[in-house]
């Protein structure tokens, strides 16, 4: 995510500066101005923040009272830690979802297996047992079918300062992401909802819009993520990730920061979610959320058998010059997610197939 701020805060003129464990990290390989230190180092975020004149996150895992510690000395941490420690806890994101009435599945946190099976006698089997911290990407989420199966699941330790939570299994019909952008001054901006898929927990492609949704549907979706946006005070980007029954909307999750949902942005939209950002935690005016074509969708590029990426230009590039890539600079491993790749125009499911077969080029997975 930071790696991808760069382009827009260059364009701007905003000066970037990175802490990364690495110099080979993806933002660090692009950025000049990059610290080394790890973002639960006290010392080094402290040592990283003197002199910058807004802090912020391209994830949600840098501890809250480093975060208290910096706002202390007068540093502006955007979004703070206030607003971003329900990004980080599920369990503090579910109470304070209810509390301003942002709809919400069934749940519970959970001490045992025994605790969590009186929770399958109201709601029924299957459902969800999460770690409330710690957990990305599928990780850290189970979807539990038997007593056995959630004796098994809960007998794994938990992350530092994580409690089980307990959900009901939505039947949704589709899951939707709802991106808002929102500044000090309380200015927000509203992208387009979109339709995620997710493949083994992992979001493996984006549809803007989301096809077939109601309107109306898509305009509760964006007032449910402007309410969230103000009533916890978030500063920057938010994504709601969203479960659509067909009839219901339920909230899952929140990420305040740039989201993969909202990579089809840099070539779809007017401003993208890089952008917006910067904008929004410096607090200028925003830039518009409006999509340039009637159909953007992003796919994104799962580590495979391709070592060399570069190496897939030739091919990708002369057989469609129409789709866009970005790379990410990361070493590949199986699954890991190194780069997408976008492609906008009239026709969602024309667009999707030219970007599936780039990305699945990209990864191995097709030769030719």
């Amino acid at each position: 995510m930071a790696r991808m701020s760069a382009a827009p805060a260059a364009a701007l003129g905003i000066d970037l500066r990175v802490l990364a464990t690495s110099r080979q990290e993806s933002a660090a390989q692009v950025v000049s101005d990059v610290c080394l230190g790890a973002h639960d180092d006290e010392h080094a975020v402290l040592a990283f923040a003197d002199g910058c004149d807004v802090v912020t996150f391209d994830h949600e895992h840098v501890p809250g009272p480093i975060l208290e510690k910096l706002e202390a000395r007068g540093v502006a941490v955007r979004p703070g830690p206030r607003a971003l420690v329900n990004a980080q806890d599920k369990a503090i994101m579910r109470r304070t979802l209810e509390g301003v009435g942002a709809p919400v599945p069934a749940w519970r946190i959970v001490e045992s297996s025994a605790h969590a099976q009186d929770f399958a006698e109201t709601v029924g089997y299957p459902f969800i047992v999460k770690t409330s911290r710690g957990g990305y990407d599928g990780k850290g989420v189970w979807r539990v079918e038997s007593a056995s199966h959630l004796d098994a699941v809960m007998s794994q330790p938990l992350p530092p300062g994580a409690v089980w939570l307990a959900e009901a299994a939505v039947p949704f019909t589709q899951e939707l992401s709802a991106q808002v952008a929102r500044s000090p001054s309380g200015q927000t901006a509203a992208y387009p909802v979109v339709r995620t898929v997710q493949t083994e927990g992992i979001c493996s492609e984006v549809v803007a819009p989301a096809p077939g949704l109601d309107p109306d549907r898509a305009v509760e979706a964006q007032r449910i993520a402007l309410d969230i946006a103000g009533a916890l005070d978030v500063t920057g980007m938010l994504a709601v990730e969203m479960f659509d029954t067909g009839h219901e909307i339920f909230v899952n999750e929140l990420a305040m920061r740039p989201h993969n949902s909202g990579h089809w942005t840099i070539e779809g939209a007017i401003t993208s979610q890089f952008e917006n950002h910067l904008r929004a935690v410096l607090d200028l005016p925003l830039g518009s959320p409006n999509a340039r074509e009637p159909a953007a969708v992003m796919v994104n590029i799962l580590g495979g058998d391709v070592g060399d990426l570069y190496s897939a230009y030739r091919h990708v590039f002369a057989r469609d010059p129409g789709v866009k890539v970005h790379l990410y600079g990361k070493e590949v491993r199986p699954g890991r997610k190194v780069g997408h790749v976008t492609a906008v125009g009239s026709d969602p499911q024309s667009l999707l197939l030219r970007a599936r077969h780039a990305a699945d080029y990209f990864s191995g997975a097709i030769n030719e």
